[in-house]
């Protein structure tokens, strides 16, 4: 067993013993059904043990009347009393059956309501994890753990599982059965046993480290088919596919290398254990036939005894396998629970700031904010917005102006600072109540797998189809809407590939008009439409903009000149604060990226995120 590794070895497994201890936990509610289960599985074991017992006896009653009939001392057979034996074999065996089919019954309910609650409890999870966990995790990574690695613990439970209670059952009770029948051809098939415990526990000790290292590849890989496949069109536009394919082949290998590790360390435990129980079985056909001989024991026992080494030594080596696989399981326990266990967003007030009709005033009060606390990106960001006024952001990339309006959405926590929301400290809302008050148009559009219809509603559920459509009307998007196949029914694919992206753009400035929200964010929301529907929209943007609070974040200076307020920023701070002209007199740094544009186009320190 001593192969190439790879880097695995050099990585530490983490704590399998306190990974199970979770997983009994999380699984105690369940424990009467298990109860149930280990029963069902004893008692189909308890008769179908006795099963051999009984054939020896008939055995030996056969032989016994062939010797007897061969020394002319009695009959030939006692069908009577094998007749009645037999039927009790019939008996014992259906019984047997009938348990069997019960357990199974019960736990496959069993693993599938797990499953169920599990992926239930991952879901939930996830809208209360902080934004910055996706954005330190590809997209892959967290699927693998929602799909891979709770499969794994479904079929464990399904199956290894109650390989594992039937095998520890049958090895009890087939031990058992054979001491009952010679202590001596006990003993004798017995010598093997700390051999084949030895190399059992050899081969579990080195297999989990490969099975965790099996599902962190699968996850690794996941994740990079997923990336490559939500962008196989900047893929392909920039001639990526060698390179993609090489990231592809590369994690692939790590996958391959843990993987056939893992399944190696699960295969080789079935030909180990059937080795062992060869030696047994040598020993006790020599001892038997000693025993024989010597009158100590039937030869129907011996024959018994035989099925029982045999029935002995098959459970250890599925229980070997079962645990080998449980390792499996149990990687993919400690990545789930890893996820359950993230530290989530800070809990919400139990009674949330709430009113019929908000005002829109906003207030920025010494605002301090970094994703790394070690790297603040806004020192001291104040600002007084009032109700109705519309407000452009602006300044270099990584100036932080998307962050600005991330932080209004409480997408993250303040390190320092406030921000009011008439009057009202964001935190005193819940986040859902906080989150009502805006309606948010992105550069990056977020389209589902569903009808446009449903698409735009998004923004409001309970909306009817003629309110979809009219603010679908005032967003420009009707009339092309309606010469797609099955206009406001077509169905947009996962990745709404079969619209542009400027026709995905509407579709989301027609879901925030449907929301009618107190306080309206656009992050260069025109970015991807031609100029001549950008007019329109713009049209329709200062209709709905007018007496409601609004945010623009614009690439183009030309679109905000009509702002009433422009914040400009810079390495986290506002370094100019005017409306469009006042700017322009000052001369400053607003001055200098507005007349860039229109001049010099736009120079390296004036780009515009």
């Amino acid at each position: 067993m001593d192969f190439e590794m790879g880097e695995g070895l050099a990585k530490q497994a983490k704590d399998p013993k306190q990974t199970v201890k979770k997983l009994i936990i999380y699984l105690s509610p369940h424990k009467a059904a298990f109860i149930v289960v280990f029963l069902f599985a004893m008692f189909s074991t308890v008769f179908s043990v006795i099963g051999p017992r009984l054939l020896g006896r008939v055995t030996t009653a056969l032989v016994d009347g062939v010797v007897a009939h061969w020394l002319g001392t009695g009959l030939l057979t006692n069908f009577p009393y094998m007749m009645r034996i037999t039927g009790w074999l019939i008996g014992l065996y259906i019984i047997s059956a009938l348990c069997h089919l019960a357990q199974e019954i019960i736990i496959s309910r069993l693993s599938v309501k797990v499953t169920y609650k599990l992926r239930t409890e991952i879901s939930e999870k996830m809208h209360r994890l902080p934004i910055n966990y996706y954005d330190t995790r590809s997209h892959g990574e967290v699927l693998s753990r929602i799909t891979n690695d709770v499969d794994t613990m479904s079929q464990t439970l399904s199956t290894n599982l109650t390989q594992l209670v039937t095998s520890v059952t049958t090895i009890i009770g087939v031990l058992v059965m054979m001491i009952s029948i010679s202590i001596v051809l006990t003993a004798a098939s017995l010598v093997v046993i700390p051999l084949s415990m030895w190399l059992m526990m050899a081969v579990l000790k080195r297999s989990h480290v490969y099975f965790s290292e099996q599902q962190e590849a699968l996850g690794t890989l996941s994740g990079i088919v997923e990336e490559t496949y939500s962008g196989h069109d900047i893929v392909r536009a920039y001639n990526g596919e060698i390179r993609a394919e090489e990231k592809f082949i590369e994690a692939n290998k790590k996958l391959r290398q843990s993987a056939w590790k893992a399944d190696f360390m699960t295969n080789i435990v079935e030909p180990i254990f059937n080795f062992v129980g060869n030696l047994g079985y040598v020993l006790v056909c020599i001892l038997g036939g000693y025993l024989v001989v010597r009158r100590a024991v039937t030869i129907g026992d011996v024959q018994a005894f035989i099925q029982y080494i045999q029935t002995f030594t098959q459970p250890l080596a599925e229980l070997g396998v079962a645990s080998n696989q449980m390792q499996a399981t149990i990687a993919a326990a400690e990545r789930v629970f890893e996820f359950l266990e993230e530290e989530e967003d800070s809990p919400d007030v139990e009674k949330s700031f709430k009113k019929d009709h908000y005002e829109g005033n906003v207030s920025f009060q010494n605002v301090r904010f970094g994703y790394n606390p070690d790297k603040i990106i806004l020192n001291d960001f104040s600002a007084e917005i009032s109700a109705g006024q519309t407000v452009a952001i602006v300044g270099p990339t990584g100036a932080g102006k998307t962050t600005v309006v991330k932080l209004l959405m409480r997408f993250y926590e303040l390190n320092g600072g406030k921000i009011l929301i008439d009057g009202v400290d964001a935190t005193d809302f819940t986040r859902g109540d906080l989150r009502d008050i805006f309606g948010m148009v992105l550069q990056d559009t977020w389209i589902y797998n569903a009808t446009i219809m449903e698409n735009i509603r998004y923004g409001s559920p309970n909306a009817t189809d003629e309110e979809v459509i009219a603010a679908a009307k005032a967003a420009h998007c009707h009339n092309f809407i309606r010469a797609l196949p099955g206009g406001y029914n077509m169905v947009l694919n996962e990745e709404a590939s079969n619209i542009s992206q400027g026709q995905k753009q509407l579709f989301t400035i027609a879901r925030v008009i449907l929301k009618n929200p107190t306080i309206l964010i656009l992050d260069e929301a025109t970015s991807s439409i031609d100029t001549r529907t950008e007019i329109l929209i713009q049209k329709t943007m200062k209709e709905i903009m007018q007496n409601r609070t609004s945010f623009v974040i614009a690439h183009r200076l030309s679109t905000i000149r009509n702002a009433d307020v422009i914040l400009v920023m810079k390495d986290g701070d506002i370094i100019e604060k005017g409306n469009h002209n006042e700017l322009l007199e000052c001369g400053g740094f607003y001055a200098d990226l507005y007349n860039s544009q229109f001049s010099e186009g736009i120079t390296e320190e004036g780009m515009i995120s």
